[in-house]
Protein backbone atom coordinates (compact mmCIF):
# COMPACT_ATOMS: atom_id res chain seq x y z
CA UNK A 1 0.00 0.00 0.00
CA UNK A 2 2.97 2.51 0.75
CA UNK A 3 4.13 1.65 -2.81
CA UNK A 4 1.09 1.96 -4.81
CA UNK A 5 0.99 5.83 -2.58
CA UNK A 6 4.35 6.97 -3.72
CA UNK A 7 3.10 5.97 -7.28
CA UNK A 8 0.56 7.68 -6.95
CA UNK A 9 2.32 10.98 -5.93
CA UNK A 10 4.99 10.21 -8.57
CA UNK A 11 2.84 10.10 -11.64
CA UNK A 12 0.97 14.11 -10.88
CA UNK A 13 4.69 15.38 -10.62
CA UNK A 14 5.70 13.69 -13.45
CA UNK A 15 2.67 14.90 -15.78
CA UNK A 16 3.82 18.35 -14.24
CA UNK A 17 7.06 18.26 -15.43
CA UNK A 18 5.99 17.09 -19.15
CA UNK A 19 3.51 19.61 -19.36
CA UNK A 20 6.66 21.85 -18.32
CA UNK A 21 9.20 20.49 -21.02
CA UNK A 22 5.80 21.12 -23.67
CA UNK A 23 5.11 24.05 -23.28
CA UNK A 24 8.66 25.23 -23.42
CA UNK A 25 8.75 23.85 -27.18
CA UNK A 26 8.47 27.50 -28.33
CA UNK A 27 11.25 30.17 -29.38
CA UNK A 28 11.22 33.80 -30.62
CA UNK A 29 12.38 35.94 -33.50
CA UNK A 30 13.91 39.59 -33.45
CA UNK A 31 15.62 42.16 -35.44
CA UNK A 32 15.57 45.99 -36.10
CA UNK A 33 14.27 48.23 -38.73
CA UNK A 34 16.78 51.49 -39.62
CA UNK A 35 16.69 53.72 -42.16
CA UNK A 36 20.02 56.13 -42.64
CA UNK A 37 21.35 53.99 -39.92
CA UNK A 38 18.79 55.11 -37.19
CA UNK A 39 15.90 52.91 -35.44
CA UNK A 40 12.32 53.88 -37.15
CA UNK A 41 9.58 53.28 -34.56
CA UNK A 42 6.00 51.97 -35.18
CA UNK A 43 6.97 49.91 -38.33
CA UNK A 44 4.45 46.69 -38.58
CA UNK A 45 6.40 43.25 -38.91
CA UNK A 46 4.24 40.77 -39.94
CA UNK A 47 5.09 37.17 -39.30
CA UNK A 48 3.69 34.12 -41.02
CA UNK A 49 4.48 30.65 -40.58
CA UNK A 50 4.75 28.57 -43.38
CA UNK A 51 4.71 24.50 -42.18
CA UNK A 52 1.86 25.15 -40.20
CA UNK A 53 -1.00 27.69 -40.45
CA UNK A 54 0.23 30.52 -38.17
CA UNK A 55 -0.34 34.53 -38.39
CA UNK A 56 1.75 36.84 -35.83
CA UNK A 57 2.62 40.30 -35.76
CA UNK A 58 4.50 43.19 -33.72
CA UNK A 59 5.59 46.60 -33.76
CA UNK A 60 9.06 47.99 -33.79
CA UNK A 61 10.08 49.98 -30.45
CA UNK A 62 11.58 53.42 -30.16
CA UNK A 63 14.97 52.29 -31.22
CA UNK A 64 13.54 50.40 -34.19
CA UNK A 65 13.93 47.03 -32.64
CA UNK A 66 11.37 44.37 -32.41
CA UNK A 67 10.55 41.01 -30.25
CA UNK A 68 8.44 38.50 -30.51
CA UNK A 69 8.55 35.87 -28.21
CA UNK A 70 6.63 32.17 -27.91
CA UNK A 71 6.16 30.91 -30.98
CA UNK A 72 6.37 27.74 -32.03
CA UNK A 73 8.67 25.94 -33.46
CA UNK A 74 8.64 25.97 -37.21
CA UNK A 75 9.55 27.75 -40.44
CA UNK A 76 8.10 31.48 -41.20
CA UNK A 77 8.30 34.41 -43.46
CA UNK A 78 9.08 37.90 -42.04
CA UNK A 79 7.88 40.08 -43.60
CA UNK A 80 8.08 44.18 -43.34
CA UNK A 81 4.34 46.19 -44.17
CA UNK A 82 4.35 49.52 -44.93
CA UNK A 83 1.16 51.13 -46.08
CA UNK A 84 -0.77 47.46 -46.28
CA UNK A 85 1.80 46.29 -48.46
CA UNK A 86 5.02 43.80 -47.72
CA UNK A 87 7.62 46.24 -48.95
CA UNK A 88 10.61 43.74 -47.74
CA UNK A 89 10.30 39.96 -46.40
CA UNK A 90 13.05 37.20 -45.18
CA UNK A 91 11.38 33.74 -46.24
CA UNK A 92 12.57 30.78 -44.12
CA UNK A 93 13.38 31.81 -40.81
CA UNK A 94 13.57 28.72 -38.60
CA UNK A 95 12.67 28.72 -34.89
CA UNK A 96 14.38 26.36 -32.64
CA UNK A 97 14.94 26.54 -28.82
CA UNK A 98 15.33 29.94 -27.77
CA UNK A 99 16.37 32.91 -29.89
CA UNK A 100 16.76 33.68 -33.31
CA UNK A 101 19.25 35.55 -35.10
CA UNK A 102 18.50 39.05 -35.82
CA UNK A 103 16.32 40.06 -38.63
CA UNK A 104 17.51 43.56 -40.63
CA UNK A 105 15.34 46.09 -42.81
CA UNK A 106 17.06 49.21 -44.10
CA UNK A 107 14.33 50.86 -45.14
CA UNK A 108 16.95 53.00 -46.99
CA UNK A 109 18.22 50.32 -49.35
CA UNK A 110 14.70 49.15 -49.71
CA UNK A 111 13.90 52.93 -51.19
CA UNK A 112 16.95 52.40 -53.43
CA UNK A 113 15.70 49.19 -54.80
CA UNK A 114 11.85 50.38 -55.33
CA UNK A 115 13.04 53.53 -56.95
CA UNK A 116 15.19 51.30 -59.22
CA UNK A 117 12.18 48.79 -60.30
CA UNK A 118 9.88 52.17 -61.35
CA UNK A 119 12.89 53.93 -62.82
CA UNK A 120 13.61 50.90 -64.92
CA UNK A 121 17.46 52.45 -65.71
CA UNK A 122 16.80 55.62 -66.14
CA UNK A 123 19.57 55.69 -63.33
CA UNK A 124 21.54 52.69 -63.21
CA UNK A 125 21.16 51.52 -59.38
CA UNK A 126 24.53 50.08 -58.01
CA UNK A 127 24.62 46.16 -59.13
CA UNK A 128 24.18 45.16 -55.33
CA UNK A 129 20.88 47.00 -54.99
CA UNK A 130 19.56 44.39 -58.49
CA UNK A 131 21.25 41.80 -56.56
CA UNK A 132 19.06 42.11 -53.13
CA UNK A 133 15.60 42.51 -55.05
CA UNK A 134 12.55 40.13 -54.20
CA UNK A 135 11.84 38.47 -57.78
CA UNK A 136 8.93 40.75 -57.86
CA UNK A 137 11.00 43.99 -57.53
CA UNK A 138 12.93 42.26 -60.44
CA UNK A 139 10.17 41.65 -62.90
CA UNK A 140 9.03 44.97 -62.38
CA UNK A 141 12.74 46.80 -63.19
CA UNK A 142 13.70 44.64 -66.28
CA UNK A 143 10.09 45.45 -67.44
CA UNK A 144 10.70 48.88 -66.92
CA UNK A 145 14.06 49.39 -68.43
CA UNK A 146 12.59 47.07 -71.32
CA UNK A 147 9.81 49.46 -71.93
CA UNK A 148 12.18 52.20 -71.49
CA UNK A 149 14.82 51.60 -73.51
CA UNK A 150 11.82 51.24 -76.03
CA UNK A 151 11.00 54.66 -75.88
CA UNK A 152 14.05 55.80 -76.34
CA UNK A 153 14.54 54.09 -79.65
CA UNK A 154 11.21 55.17 -79.86
CA UNK A 155 12.31 58.77 -79.52
CA UNK A 156 15.77 58.52 -81.54
CA UNK A 157 13.69 57.88 -84.30
CA UNK A 158 10.93 60.55 -83.25
CA UNK A 159 13.21 63.35 -82.97
CA UNK A 160 15.17 62.08 -86.68
CA UNK A 161 12.03 61.99 -88.62
CA UNK A 162 11.02 65.28 -86.97
CA UNK A 163 14.52 67.33 -87.55
CA UNK A 164 14.60 65.63 -90.92
CA UNK A 165 10.79 67.52 -91.47
CA UNK A 166 11.55 70.44 -90.06
CA UNK A 167 14.95 71.06 -92.16
CA UNK A 168 13.32 70.69 -95.32
CA UNK A 169 10.64 73.26 -94.42
CA UNK A 170 13.04 75.47 -93.70
CA UNK A 171 14.66 74.88 -96.98
CA UNK A 172 11.27 75.26 -99.15
CA UNK A 173 11.46 71.29 -99.96
CA UNK A 174 7.75 71.02 -98.85
CA UNK A 175 7.23 67.77 -100.59
CA UNK A 176 10.60 65.89 -98.10
CA UNK A 177 8.87 68.47 -95.22
CA UNK A 178 5.58 66.31 -95.50
CA UNK A 179 6.90 62.97 -95.57
CA UNK A 180 8.86 63.37 -92.60
CA UNK A 181 6.46 65.08 -90.64
CA UNK A 182 3.93 62.86 -91.41
CA UNK A 183 5.50 59.98 -90.13
CA UNK A 184 6.44 62.02 -87.12
CA UNK A 185 2.93 62.13 -86.40
CA UNK A 186 2.66 58.91 -86.97
CA UNK A 187 5.21 57.86 -84.62
CA UNK A 188 4.39 59.79 -81.65
CA UNK A 189 0.37 60.91 -82.00
CA UNK A 190 1.19 63.07 -79.10
CA UNK A 191 3.22 66.27 -79.54
CA UNK A 192 1.26 69.51 -81.00
CA UNK A 193 4.02 71.19 -82.34
CA UNK A 194 4.31 67.98 -84.64
CA UNK A 195 0.76 68.57 -85.94
CA UNK A 196 1.19 72.34 -85.88
CA UNK A 197 4.03 72.38 -88.36
CA UNK A 198 2.55 69.74 -90.68
CA UNK A 199 -0.71 71.83 -90.75
CA UNK A 200 2.02 74.67 -91.87
CA UNK A 201 3.57 72.23 -94.58
CA UNK A 202 -0.31 71.07 -96.14
CA UNK A 203 -1.05 74.87 -95.71
CA UNK A 204 2.10 76.14 -98.00
CA UNK A 205 1.44 73.17 -100.66
CA UNK A 206 -2.11 73.95 -100.73
CA UNK A 207 -0.72 77.26 -102.06
CA UNK A 208 0.88 75.65 -105.22
CA UNK A 209 -2.22 73.50 -105.97
CA UNK A 210 -5.26 74.01 -107.75
CA UNK A 211 -8.66 72.27 -107.69
CA UNK A 212 -9.41 68.89 -106.20
CA UNK A 213 -5.84 68.98 -105.13
CA UNK A 214 -5.86 72.23 -103.32
CA UNK A 215 -8.72 71.93 -101.53
CA UNK A 216 -7.74 68.33 -99.79
CA UNK A 217 -4.56 69.80 -98.84
CA UNK A 218 -6.28 72.78 -97.39
CA UNK A 219 -8.93 69.89 -95.54
CA UNK A 220 -5.78 67.96 -94.47
CA UNK A 221 -4.42 71.22 -93.16
CA UNK A 222 -7.23 72.26 -91.27
CA UNK A 223 -7.84 68.45 -89.24
CA UNK A 224 -3.59 68.59 -88.45
CA UNK A 225 -4.32 71.77 -86.79
CA UNK A 226 -7.36 70.92 -85.20
CA UNK A 227 -5.24 67.91 -83.73
CA UNK A 228 -2.62 70.49 -82.57
CA UNK A 229 -5.34 72.33 -80.99
CA UNK A 230 -7.04 69.11 -79.21
CA UNK A 231 -3.50 68.52 -77.66
CA UNK A 232 -2.74 72.56 -76.64
CA UNK A 233 -6.45 74.13 -76.57
CA UNK A 234 -4.82 77.46 -75.17
CA UNK A 235 -2.70 78.33 -78.24
CA UNK A 236 -4.24 80.97 -79.94
CA UNK A 237 -2.12 81.16 -82.85
CA UNK A 238 -3.46 77.74 -83.51
CA UNK A 239 -6.89 78.84 -84.10
CA UNK A 240 -5.50 81.80 -86.34
CA UNK A 241 -3.58 79.14 -88.56
CA UNK A 242 -6.95 77.07 -88.50
CA UNK A 243 -9.02 80.21 -89.24
CA UNK A 244 -6.86 80.72 -92.34
CA UNK A 245 -6.57 77.02 -93.87
CA UNK A 246 -10.60 77.44 -92.92
CA UNK A 247 -11.00 79.97 -95.08
CA UNK A 248 -8.89 79.16 -97.86
CA UNK A 249 -10.74 75.79 -98.22
CA UNK A 250 -14.19 77.59 -98.13
CA UNK A 251 -15.33 76.62 -94.85
CA UNK A 252 -15.54 81.29 -94.60
CA UNK A 253 -17.70 81.20 -91.23
CA UNK A 254 -15.96 78.85 -89.65
CA UNK A 255 -12.65 80.44 -90.37
CA UNK A 256 -13.77 83.93 -89.37
CA UNK A 257 -15.08 82.19 -85.58
CA UNK A 258 -11.63 80.45 -84.84
CA UNK A 259 -9.85 83.86 -86.00
CA UNK A 260 -11.73 85.98 -83.71
CA UNK A 261 -11.49 83.35 -81.10
CA UNK A 262 -7.66 83.74 -81.46
CA UNK A 263 -7.66 87.14 -80.79
CA UNK A 264 -10.28 86.99 -78.00
CA UNK A 265 -7.46 84.13 -75.94
CA UNK A 266 -4.63 86.45 -77.52
CA UNK A 267 -5.69 90.29 -77.30
CA UNK A 268 -1.93 91.74 -77.63
CA UNK A 269 -1.75 90.15 -81.39
CA UNK A 270 -5.51 90.41 -81.75
CA UNK A 271 -4.74 92.84 -84.56
CA UNK A 272 -2.68 90.66 -86.22
CA UNK A 273 -5.08 88.30 -86.40
CA UNK A 274 -7.80 90.39 -87.91
CA UNK A 275 -5.24 91.47 -90.40
CA UNK A 276 -4.61 88.38 -91.61
CA UNK A 277 -8.14 87.78 -91.90
CA UNK A 278 -8.91 90.93 -93.73
CA UNK A 279 -5.41 89.88 -96.20
CA UNK A 280 -7.78 86.34 -96.76
CA UNK A 281 -10.97 88.16 -97.92
CA UNK A 282 -8.86 90.50 -99.85
CA UNK A 283 -7.38 87.87 -101.81
CA UNK A 284 -10.71 85.91 -102.14
CA UNK A 285 -12.64 89.12 -103.67
CA UNK A 286 -14.81 89.46 -100.73
CA UNK A 287 -14.68 93.27 -99.84
CA UNK A 288 -16.92 93.83 -97.46
CA UNK A 289 -15.01 91.03 -95.41
CA UNK A 290 -11.79 92.44 -95.68
CA UNK A 291 -12.86 96.37 -94.41
CA UNK A 292 -14.64 94.64 -91.74
CA UNK A 293 -11.62 92.93 -90.50
CA UNK A 294 -9.01 95.94 -91.15
CA UNK A 295 -11.48 97.35 -89.12
CA UNK A 296 -11.28 95.20 -86.10
CA UNK A 297 -7.69 95.34 -86.41
CA UNK A 298 -7.50 98.97 -85.81
CA UNK A 299 -10.08 98.24 -82.79
CA UNK A 300 -8.52 95.80 -81.04
CA UNK A 301 -4.58 97.76 -81.79
CA UNK A 302 -5.29 101.38 -82.33
CA UNK A 303 -1.29 101.69 -83.27
CA UNK A 304 -0.99 99.08 -85.92
CA UNK A 305 0.03 101.24 -89.33
CA UNK A 306 -0.53 98.96 -91.64
CA UNK A 307 -4.18 97.74 -90.84
CA UNK A 308 -5.25 101.57 -91.29
CA UNK A 309 -3.20 101.49 -94.52
CA UNK A 310 -4.74 98.00 -96.36
CA UNK A 311 -7.95 99.24 -94.54
CA UNK A 312 -8.10 102.69 -96.64
CA UNK A 313 -6.92 100.85 -99.45
CA UNK A 314 -9.82 98.43 -99.30
CA UNK A 315 -12.22 101.07 -99.00
CA UNK A 316 -11.23 102.81 -102.13
CA UNK A 317 -13.01 100.16 -104.19
CA UNK A 318 -15.88 101.30 -102.44
CA UNK A 319 -15.97 105.02 -103.41
CA UNK A 320 -18.61 106.49 -105.77
CA UNK A 321 -17.98 109.03 -108.93
CA UNK A 322 -20.29 111.60 -109.74
CA UNK A 323 -21.53 112.50 -112.94
CA UNK A 324 -19.03 115.22 -113.37
CA UNK A 325 -16.43 112.75 -112.60
CA UNK A 326 -15.55 113.56 -108.83
CA UNK A 327 -14.93 111.17 -106.34
CA UNK A 328 -16.89 110.77 -103.30
CA UNK A 329 -14.88 108.27 -101.26
CA UNK A 330 -16.77 105.80 -98.72
CA UNK A 331 -16.80 107.47 -95.20
CA UNK A 332 -13.75 106.73 -92.99
CA UNK A 333 -11.28 105.91 -96.53
CA UNK A 334 -8.69 109.16 -96.11
CA UNK A 335 -9.20 109.13 -92.37
CA UNK A 336 -7.50 105.19 -92.62
CA UNK A 337 -4.66 106.81 -94.87
CA UNK A 338 -4.31 109.93 -92.61
CA UNK A 339 -3.99 107.49 -89.84
CA UNK A 340 -1.06 105.68 -91.13
CA UNK A 341 0.80 108.87 -92.24
CA UNK A 342 0.54 109.49 -89.11
CA UNK A 343 2.02 106.74 -87.03
CA UNK A 344 4.06 105.75 -89.82
CA UNK A 345 4.86 109.23 -92.09
CA UNK A 346 8.52 107.17 -93.28
CA UNK A 347 6.77 103.98 -93.52
CA UNK A 348 7.26 101.80 -96.93
CA UNK A 349 3.70 102.99 -98.56
CA UNK A 350 3.56 106.65 -96.79
CA UNK A 351 4.10 107.61 -100.71
CA UNK A 352 1.30 105.48 -101.74
CA UNK A 353 -1.11 106.41 -99.08
CA UNK A 354 0.09 110.19 -99.95
CA UNK A 355 -1.05 109.67 -103.43
CA UNK A 356 -4.18 108.14 -102.58
CA UNK A 357 -5.25 111.13 -100.47
CA UNK A 358 -4.74 113.60 -103.35
CA UNK A 359 -6.49 111.40 -105.61
CA UNK A 360 -9.62 111.09 -103.74
CA UNK A 361 -10.03 114.48 -102.32
CA UNK A 362 -7.72 116.77 -104.38
CA UNK A 363 -5.48 118.08 -101.31
CA UNK A 364 -2.19 117.82 -100.63
CA UNK A 365 -1.51 116.16 -97.39
CA UNK A 366 1.65 117.57 -95.59
CA UNK A 367 0.76 117.55 -92.02
CA UNK A 368 2.17 114.31 -91.07
CA UNK A 369 5.73 114.68 -93.28
CA UNK A 370 8.60 115.15 -90.46
CA UNK A 371 10.80 116.13 -93.37
CA UNK A 372 12.34 119.53 -92.85
CA UNK A 373 11.13 122.12 -95.13
CA UNK A 374 13.61 123.75 -97.74
CA UNK A 375 14.21 127.31 -96.21
CA UNK A 376 13.32 129.74 -99.26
Amino acid sequence: MKLNKIRHAILPALLLSLGAVATAQTGSIQGVVTENGVGVKDMLIKIERTDVKGNYQVKTKKKGDFFHAGLPLGTYNVGLEIDGQIVDRVNGVKIGMGTSDPIKFDLTEIKNRQKAAQSGGAVEPPKEVIASMSPEERKKYEEALKKRQEQLSKNKELNDTFNLGMQAKKEGNLDVALENLKKASEIDANQDVIFANLADVQSALGEKKTGDERKQMFTDAVASYQKAIELKPDAAAYYNNLGLAQIKSGAIEEGQANLAKAAQMDPANGGRYYFNLGAVMVNSGNTDGAVDAFKKATEVDPNYAEAYYQLGTAMVGKAETKEDGSIIPAPGTVEAFQKYLELKPDGPNAPSAQMMITSLTGAVETEFSNKPKKKK
